[in-house]
């Protein structure tokens, strides 16, 4: 059975720091992409960061380059987002997302299978 269970959410000052993770089971992560996304109450879903499964490859929103680092640990089947610096607009739930083969690394509807997510909450 397919399963994604992120945690390490919680609620932090602004200027504060959260590592999320994502542990996967079920089918064998390091054949696939991986990313975060978050999505805010009235909000769409939208991309925050991804890794490939391939060379760790990354990519993230403009509008957390530099302060959130993503990455994976194979052996551990587990995706990590280190969040710094955070602002009270990064308030929202965070999702992790897996695929096989993204065309489109930062469209949601590219990734088949979706944890449950962890709420991040900032404070100004």
């Amino acid at each position: 059975q397919v399963q994604l269970v992120e945690s390490g959410g919680g609620s932090v000052q602004a200027g504060g720091s959260l590592r999320l993770s994502c542990a996967a089971s079920g089918f064998t992560f390091s054949r696939y992409s991986a990313a975060w996304f978050r999505q805010a109450p009235g909000k769409e879903r939208e991309f925050v960061s991804a890794i490939r499964r391939s060379f760790d490859i990354t990519y993230y929103a403009d509008s957390v380059e530099g302060r959130f680092t993503t990455s994976r640990d194979n052996a551990k089947n587990t995706l990590y987002l280190q969040m710094n610096d955070l602002r009270p607009e990064r308030t929202a739930a965070y999702y992790c997302g897996t695929a096989p083969a993204p065309t489109k690394i930062t469209a949601k509807e590219d990734y088949e299978n979706w944890g449950q997510g962890t709420q991040v909450t900032v404070a100004s």
